[in-house]
């Protein structure tokens, strides 16, 4: 009985996201079937686009970055914190490391580790700025990291001039930070035939991040005290966990995974912050994280598919139908997780409370699977 409950809990854990994707197919085929296109030719030219190999190195380097985005943002979800600030701290935090790096002489990897230092740190101050007020003001972090987010605009803004941080961009009206040197670059990976194109060096950091936030979680007391105090702080408080310093920290871990959300691009693309760097990353993560339920493997599989669908929808466009459907679907997916995760929680505490009356109705103790499920 209990691999069958296994079985069972493991099928629960799968049906939010499989719902939430069914549904929004199903809603982005009535509106492209209202608007007079043609539903399954529509997926059929996104899925087409799977195994073109310069398709498939960007959907890696997409991914990349969305799953930094990502684990930023499900840092401050486990402590029931809304890091709505990423965006500005990723894109501060590039900026400054940008502009360090190209400033120094170094070698290959102290050059490298530095300017990945300085990202994490910025990110980490710019978000600590919204914890600090909220264990020392009681201010919402919602409010201050979406102020924050205008605020790291406008320095960005001061910054990236040629009087000050930026130089011009040769052959283009556009202006950016110093070049990073050779030394200052990570090199890609030529691990998909058929295409120039390379994948972003930094995708090994991302995955030492998702571990990292998987050990930190399951195998530290602070990965405890950080999960139960978003589970119930009043608890946590009887418990002897200090909220305040959980907070400050929780914020500033958040921060410094914010920091190197940019770097893959920095570091394996455009080796200079520029007017034409990436921005809304943060905001993305957020939908990843919800997508992927803050667990490290479910979002790492949330940032392929919303990769997926960014660089399949461009094909749409040679097909004659319009991009948005994309967006659509990533809109609905995002409305439709959240509903989907709390039928199935429903129907989760349904099912264990059943099993555990069984249990106790022939008076044998319930398996250990359901004691920690009801736990």
């Amino acid at each position: 009985m209990g691999g069958r409950f296994s079985v069972r809990r493991i099928a629960l854990g799968l049906a939010a996201p499989v719902l939430a994707i069914a549904f929004s197919i199903l809603v982005t085929s009535i509106v492209l079937w209202a608007s007079g296109n043609n539903p399954v030719g529509a997926f059929s030219t996104m899925v087409q686009q799977l195994g073109k190999p310069r398709v498939d190195v960007n959907i890696l380097n997409n991914a990349t970055t969305y799953y930094l985005s990502a684990v930023a943002v499900a840092i401050g979800f486990k402590m029931n914190l809304f890091n709505i600030g990423v965006d500005g701290q990723y894109r501060l935090a590039a900026m400054i490391a940008a502009a360090v790096g190209g400033a120094v002489a170094l070698p290959p990897v102290l050059h490298v580790t530095l300017i990945v230092v300085v990202a994490m740190m910025v990110g980490a101050f710019w978000a600590g700025i919204a914890g600090l007020l909220k264990v020392t003001r009681g201010v919402s972090e919602v409010i201050s990291t979406i102020m924050l987010n205008f605020i790291a605009t406008g320095v960005v803004a001061y910054l990236l001039s040629t009087d000050r941080l930026a130089v011009s961009v040769a052959g283009s009206n556009n202006i950016g930070t110093q070049p990073l040197p050779p030394s200052g670059q990570m090199p890609g990976l030529a691990i998909i035939p058929g295409t120039p194109n390379m994948v972003f060096g930094m995708i090994f950091l991302a995955a030492a991040v998702g571990f990292g936030y998987w050990f930190l979680l399951n195998r530290t007391r602070f990965g405890y005290d950080l999960t139960a105090t978003g589970m119930s702080e009043p608890a946590a408080i009887a418990s002897g966990v200090n909220v305040k310093k959980m907070i400050l920290i929780a914020m500033l871990l958040s921060g410094a995974v914010a920091g190197l959300v940019g770097m893959p691009q920095l570091l394996g693309a455009s080796y200079s912050y520029g007017l034409d760097f990436p921005t809304g990353l943060g905001f993305t993560g957020i939908a990843i994280a919800l997508l992927g339920r803050n667990n490290p493997i479910g979002i790492a599989f949330g940032a392929l598919l919303w990769s997926f669908l960014d660089n399949s929808s461009n094909a749409l466009e040679f097909e004659g139908v319009p991009k948005q459907a994309v967006l659509i679907m990533q809109g609905v997916i995002v409305l439709s997780v959240v509903i989907a995760y709390e039928l199935v929680r429903r129907y989760r505490v349904r099912m264990i409370a059943a099993e555990v009356g069984r249990q106790l109705a022939t008076d044998q103790p319930p398996p250990n699977e359901v004691k920690g499920a009801v736990a």
